[in-house]
């Protein structure tokens, strides 16, 4: 998606992204654009920082604060260049920033850098483990025949985990991860759920221990729960 309200670099953005074989979305306001990315869920959004309705900087934190927009990759375009513009541009949440005027040639080529870096956007609705199914539809965990149901947060955690086996997370990510970086409660809270998310999976007839406390670092889903 591309977000500036300069229909002449709307144009010349959308054509030359195009001839490299992308879909490409435009608004040429913030408010527009918030809107487009709720429904579309681009893989990337070039945003211009001065905009009508909702600046960049305030679009940005409106996407980082939306738990299901906020890994959506940000290249910041700005006819600011100065430092202080560039690191307020990447504290707001932008993975990159470019400055006014630009080569399109070059804005491309970083346009595909950050979504070769990008993991996939699109949501499995089951994780399968061999007997285990996890079933983001009806927020339940089942091992064979038996189901167990959880909360909304509780089972947002296991997901996440069990997206990335064997990998490491420290309470702190999980907590931003799941709860938002503004979120007023601290670090207990990953350790409250995970407690409730054990006794709950624990209720089900065989199954293994499926989340492993790792001693100083934090919490992984096991690499093997066959």
């Amino acid at each position: 998606m591309v977000v500036d309200d300069e229909e002449y670099i709307q144009r010349l953005l959308r054509f030359s992204l195009e001839r490299e074989g992308f879909q490409v979305l435009t608004a040429g306001d913030g408010a527009l654009a918030f809107k487009l990315a709720r429904s579309h869920r681009p893989d990337l959004i070039i945003l211009d920082v001065m905009l009508p309705e909702k600046s960049g900087l305030d679009f940005c934190k409106s996407l980082r604060g939306d738990e299901r927009l906020r890994e959506i990759p940000v290249i910041m375009l700005s006819a600011r260049g100065a430092e202080t513009d560039k690191v307020l541009g990447l504290e707001t949440g932008a993975d990159d920033y470019v400055t006014k005027p630009f080569s399109v040639r070059e804005l491309v080529a970083r346009v595909r850098a950050h979504l070769r870096r990008k993991p996939p956007l699109e949501e499995k609705n089951k994780l399968v483990f061999g007997q285990l199914v996890i079933d983001r539809e009806r927020l339940a965990v089942s091992w064979g025949e038996a189901r167990q149901s959880l909360t909304p947060k509780e089972f947002e955690l296991l997901y996440f985990l069990a997206s990335y086996p064997g990998r490491v997370f420290s309470r702190e990510h999980l907590l931003d991860k799941i709860w938002g970086f503004d979120f007023p409660g601290g670090s207990r809270t990953v350790d409250v759920h995970i407690r409730y998310i054990r006794q709950k999976l624990g209720q089900l007839p065989g199954a293994p221990p499926f989340i492993e406390t790792v001693r100083g670092a934090g919490y992984r889903f096991r690499e093997s729960v066959e």
